[in-house]
């Protein structure tokens, strides 16, 4: 997020990210919980407690699988964001280096002008 904005602006966005954040992982375990209960539906041979403990565990596996990837693109995220930063920074200051080098041209070749051009008077 970019620092110039304002403190309502970073706290509206930090909020929408909340609740984001909170659908995403309801959507998620909902989506864990219908894949087990269709898992568990193909062993009728279930009782009523072992279809319900199976269901648990898968839905279980399943979430703990998801927080694993999200957490891995989470850390790939971050290491893109130093990794682009410091390019970024890097291109910069170049680019600085080039326009301070480009303007110290310049004015020398102006002085030099000026110079010659009263020298030839």
């Amino acid at each position: 997020m970019r620092q110039g904005r304002a403190p309502h602006v970073r706290e509206t966005a930090a909020g929408i990210s909340a609740i984001e954040g909170y659908l995403m992982a309801q959507a998620t375990m909902r989506r864990a919980r219908e894949q087990a209960e269709a898992f568990a539906g193909r062993m009728l041979w279930l009782t009523t407690g072992q279809r319900e403990e199976v269901v648990r565990q898968y839905a279980a596996d399943h979430l703990e699988q998801s927080k694993g990837t999200l957490q891995a693109i989470v850390r790939c995220a971050a290491e893109l964001r130093e990794e682009y930063t410091a390019r970024y920074e890097e291109l910069r200051q170049r680019l600085l280096r080039i326009v301070v080098a480009s303007l110290s041209l310049a004015a020398t070749l102006v002085a030099g002008l000026a110079a010659f051009t009263l020298l030839g008077r």
